[in-house]
């Protein structure tokens, strides 16, 4: 078997503890060079890892001969030209979510994709609702457990951005995240999978602490993305959802989808992948158990390489055009809570 050459571009938290390990337990797999952000940080990395090369520049990455896939695990900045100069240099690409700052950038990577289709492209999923996506999809398809959907609702609630000295982290810095909003896109992206589309937004935000300190210069920066998102949601099947996401609510209950239909209820809880479900006509709600079987663990990174290899989509991670669809829904709210209107979710670049 032929070795698979890798040039990782941004060994953050994520990379080291998720993917190092996944792809230690691969044969075949070679990580043959490493650059982060700052030096210091991408030596200790090759160091810890055992890493042949340290390069100061991505694109000299993207470059070398001797890499078969970029791992790109930036913040979300540089996930559209890392992805972009890699498919042209006719390299495999596995990229980090978020899937990049807008949606204009989205399309510019779905062409790129589009362009090179003998080669693997996909973004990192959530590990959220990954262990039940299986039997969400059978009791919501298969076995109609709710019957028609008529009402959502999402909550994705944290108490981090109520301490005034919390940083600004990449999370909430518009230069490194774009329209990215906490993880909102990637529930989005989950949703998409159990639910039908949104169509329309009707979105509230709000920015609670307007300054915070910037860890690079330690002066106070403007806080530009929302602490704070009340979304309206309409979906194709004809369903209304609420989504609430924000870092501003102490004591919060876990993150959770909650699912209401002509035939019963179903609840997701997000936090230890837990299902309640009911029946109309039932008085409560009674736990649903993931059977072995359907159960979800982490393979991403195995299920990555059996693509670059066989040619073969195996696993839950999206590819461009499935995270493009959660790109155009953040465009969505974007726009809406810029103007006070309910705004359709499209596909469609502001520049087209």
């Amino acid at each position: 078997m032929k070795p698979l050459r890798i040039g990782i571009v941004g060994g953050g938290g994520i990379v080291r503890t998720r993917h190092m390990p996944g792809l230690a337990a691969i044969d075949g797999i070679e990580i043959v060079a490493v650059c982060n952000r700052r030096r210091a940080s991408a030596e200790r990395f090759a160091a810890d890892f055992g890493i042949p090369r340290v390069v100061d520049r991505w694109e000299d990455v993207v470059a070398m001969d001797d890499v078969d896939i970029v791992w790109i695990g930036t913040t979300p900045y540089l996930h559209c030209p890392i992805a972009t100069a890699a498919l042209a240099a006719d390299k495999h690409v596995f990229c980090q979510a978020r899937m990049c700052m807008d949606l204009d950038e989205a399309l510019t990577m779905v062409a790129a994709a589009d362009a090179h289709p003998d080669l693997a492209v996909r973004i990192c999923p959530p590990p959220m609702g990954m262990a039940g996506d299986r039997t969400m999809r059978r009791l919501l398809r298969k076995e109609r457990l709710v019957g028609d959907v008529r009402h959502v609702r999402l909550r994705n609630l944290a108490s981090t951005l109520l301490d005034p000295d919390y940083p600004l982290h990449w999370r909430i810095q518009r230069e490194q995240s774009g329209l990215n909003v906490a993880a909102l896109g990637i529930y989005v992206e989950v949703l998409n999978r159990w639910l039908a589309p949104a169509t329309h937004v009707a979105t509230m935000s709000r920015i609670w602490t307007q300054h915070r300190r910037h860890p690079d210069t330690g002066e106070p920066a403007a806080v530009e993305i929302p602490e704070s998102v009340n979304i309206l949601v309409d979906l194709a099947d004809g369903a209304l959802g609420v989504y609430e996401v924000n870092g501003v609510s102490a004591h919060a209950p876990g993150d959770a989808l909650e699912i209401y239909g002509t035939e019963g209820t179903i609840v997701y809880h997000f936090g230890d992948d837990r299902i309640e479900a009911a029946r109309r006509g039932e008085t409560s709600l009674r736990p649903v158990p993931i059977p072995a079987n359907e159960r979800c663990d982490w393979s991403v990174e195995a299920d990555f390489v059996h693509q670059v290899r066989a040619g073969e989509k195996i696993g839950l991670a999206p590819d461009f055009r499935e995270g493009l669809k959660y790109m155009a829904f953040l465009e969505a709210v974007h726009r809406s809570a810029a103007t006070g209107e309910a705004v359709r979710v499209s596909e469609q670049g502001r520049s087209k």
